[in-house]
């Protein structure tokens, strides 16, 4: 049930960035101004946009999830310190809050990187079955060369008896 519980979760976390994402695509200008109003330099708008579109559908997808989270995680953090550092004002003080709560939940994600029904769940056990069989490949040659050792050291204790008879008789 657990498992179920973060699958879901990390949608969720995923949703916000894909959102987000595309709505910074959409309104380049506005995100433009909004990041020179913070002090940034203005071009940040499409990186930025491009940057929580990836790392959200990734996120989503379970593509590198433990990567992505903990990117987004310091992103998460980064805004809090350039867009919501006035603690005074209760709306700046509640989004920075926000973005506290989505980077905890995006350490959490870290944490329990790999889970099922994600693509890095999926490549891992890939990976243990392929080790498995080429474990049982190796073990399989390993008793085919003893069995072959046991056959010529057979060979050679039991003496070989040659029969006299003329070559037309063989």
């Amino acid at each position: 049930m657990s498992m179920i519980a973060v699958f879901i979760g990390r949608l969720f976390i995923a949703v916000i960035f894909i959102v987000s994402g595309i709505n910074k695509l959409i309104h380049v200008a506005d995100t433009n101004a909004m990041i020179s109003a913070a002090g940034l330099p203005s071009g940040l708008a499409i990186p930025t946009g491009l940057f929580e579109l990836i790392a959200g559908v990734c996120l989503a997808l379970g593509i590198a999830t433990r990567l992505w989270a903990i990117l987004l995680a310091g992103f998460v953090l980064l805004t809090i310190l350039f867009f919501h550092r006035e603690f005074t004002d209760p709306m700046q003080a509640m989004m920075a809050m926000k973005n506290l709560a989505i980077a905890g939940g995006l350490l959490c994600l870290f944490g329990y990187g790999h889970t099922r029904w994600s693509y890095d769940a999926l490549r891992a056990r890939r990976r243990g079955e392929i080790a498995q069989h080429d474990a049982e490949l190796r073990a399989r040659e390993a008793e085919l060369r003893a069995a072959r050792a046991e056959g010529r050291a057979e060979a050679v204790d039991t003496p070989v008896v040659v029969e006299k008879r003329p070559f037309w008789r063989r």
